[in-house]
């Protein structure tokens, strides 16, 4: 990692990540969790945002801020290299942590920042990016995948992504 350039911050799902093929597991009642989560490895990549990470990586620093628990971390980090993404620093939610997205993440991401420039931000939560923003972020919202009412509910009411 070079510390004198600036950071590029990535979202994972929503963003890299295509989630759609495991959010029924988030449609039921009790929500499955458990299946979510694990489901995870098969997710395919968003060629969007994986172009745009790249495109990043050769100005910028790639760090990655996930609502994904820790306990996903290895099957994250796992996925970022099978689909070729630069390697870079993983912060995610803390076990336990049930704050919103909007709350969680860009606590998340002044962690990482300290004493860094932050050129971009890419996240697909509205509620998350406005947070980004008002904390002085530059952000690109991310639209690529398209609105999952399931997935903004949980991100938000249920601090679980």
């Amino acid at each position: 990692m070079t510390e004198d350039r600036p950071l590029a911050v990535f979202d994972v799902d929503g963003v890299l990540a295509d989630v759609r093929h495991r959010l029924h597991h988030l449609e039921s009642r009790p929500k499955d969790w458990g299946a979510f989560f694990a489901a995870a490895v098969d997710d395919p990549p968003l060629a969007e945002g994986i172009a745009l990470c790249l495109e990043s990586g050769k100005d910028c620093e790639v760090v990655y801020v996930t609502g994904r628990p820790e306990h996903c971390r290895q099957d994250t980090l796992d996925w970022f290299r099978r689909h070729g993404l630069p390697e870079g620093r993983l912060s995610m939610r803390a076990e336990g942590d049930r704050r919103p997205a909007r709350m969680a993440k860009p606590q998340l991401l002044r962690r990482l920042a300290r004493d860094r420039i932050v050129a971009l931000v890419v996240d697909d939560d509205a509620q998350v990016c406005t947070a980004y923003e008002q904390a002085g972020w530059t952000v690109l919202r991310a639209t690529w995948m398209g609105r999952a009412p399931v997935l903004e509910e949980a991100q938000e009411s249920e601090g679980r992504t």
